[in-house]
C-alpha cells in the first residue's frame, strides 16, 4: 500500500494533558500530534495522539483514530476534513532526514485490551510542510498555524493540578494550542 503520511505536532499546556491521561501513563512532553494518511491515493485516515511513558516504555498513546476521512488535494496542499477537525498541509519543497525517533517503542492503543504497536520502519526523507488546523468542538477547540520552522516540545514541571477528565478526543481537542511545532509529509510503501 502506498502511503502519504502527513504529521503535525502542536504545543499545549502539559498539566492539561496530565489531567486527561489514563492511569499509569505519564506525559513526556507538552505536545499533541495529528497523523493523517492518504492510502493508495484514495482513502484518508487520521490519528490523534500524545507522547507518554508507560511502565518505563516511551512512545505515543492513541487518543482517537478515524477511517474513511475525506481529503482533497489542491496543488501542494492536502486538506483532511472531518466534521470536528480540519487540517491542511502545504509542502514547502524543503527536505529533511528520516523522521524516526530513537526512543519510540511505538503507539499504545487502548480498547478492550491494551496494545503496543511497534513503530514503522520508514527510511524515506520527509518534506517539510506549513500547516493550519482547527478543532470544531462546540463553539471552541484548539487551532493554530505553523510559523515556517520546527520548534521543540520541552517538558514542563507540574504547576497546576487540574481535575481528572476522561481520556477522549473531545477533551484533548479543547486544550488550547500554544504553537504549531512543525509538520511534514513522508511517502513510503507499507
Amino acid at each position: 500500500m502506498y502511503i502519504e503520511q502527513f504529521v503535525m505536532a502542536y504545543g499545549v499546556e502539559q498539566d492539561r494533558l496530565r489531567a486527561i491521561l489514563p492511569e499509569g501513563f505519564l506525559s513526556l512532553r507538552p505536545v499533541l500530534r495529528i497523523n493523517a494518511e492518504v492510502r493508495d491515493e484514495k482513502e484518508g485516515y487520521v490519528e490523534f495522539n500524545t507522547a507518554v511513558d508507560h511502565a518505563g516504555t516511551k512512545g505515543w498513546i492513541n487518543i482517537a483514530a478515524w477511517k474513511n476521512v475525506p481529503f482533497e488535494k489542491n496543488g501542494k496542499t492536502t486538506t483532511f476534513r472531518l466534521k470536528f477537525l480540519e487540517v491542511s498541509f502545504t509542502e514547502t519543497g524543503i527536505e529533511g532526514g528520516c523522521p524516526a525517533e530513537k526512543d519510540n517503542a511505538g503507539c499504545f492503543f487502548l480498547g478492550e485490551k491494551q496494545e503496543l504497536r511497534g513503530p514503522e520502519v520508514i527510511t524515506a526523507n520527509k518534506d517539510f510542510c506549513d500547516c493550519t488546523f482547527a478543532w470544531h468542538i462546540g463553539d471552541c477547540g484548539a487551532h493554530g498555524v505553523s510559523i515556517g520552522k520546527t520548534l521543540p516540545a520541552i517538558p514542563e514541571e507540574c504547576r497546576v493540578t487540574y481535575p481528572k477528565q476522561d481520556f477522549t478526543a473531545e477533551n484533548a481537542a479543547m486544550i488550547p494550542c500554544d504553537q504549531v511545532l512543525g509538520a511534514y509529509v513522508v511517502r513510503f510503501t507499507r
